[in-house]
């Protein structure tokens, strides 16, 4: 099994639709700060097939730190979320 980092998939995306290196990695740029963006106002952005980019609040909670057994707060907080899609789920059974 490989890790793909951005690098390898800009040069994987440029070789299979025949555009420069140099318009991929912007492309891509774009694109995550699009969806950086749209979930900072708390939007979800759906790709359709793909899967969909959401954010969702995590309440506080009280955590062990695993070293010493003491009790932790963990403050609320907002992530992050990611759900696959159905076309997407399929490709990977």
């Amino acid at each position: 099994m490989e890790n793909i980092n951005k690098d390898a998939l800009v040069d994987a995306i440029s070789s299979k639709v025949e555009v420069s290196k140099k318009e991929i990695g912007a492309i891509i740029e774009a694109m995550t700060d699009k969806i950086t963006e749209e979930l900072r106002k708390g939007n979800k952005v759906t790709l359709t097939g793909f899967g969909t980019f959401k954010v969702s609040n995590r309440a506080a909670r009280v955590g062990r730190n695993p070293q010493t057994g003491a009790s932790i707060n963990i403050p609320a907080m907002t992530v992050p979320k990611f759900t696959a899609g159905k076309a997407l789920k399929e490709a990977v059974k």
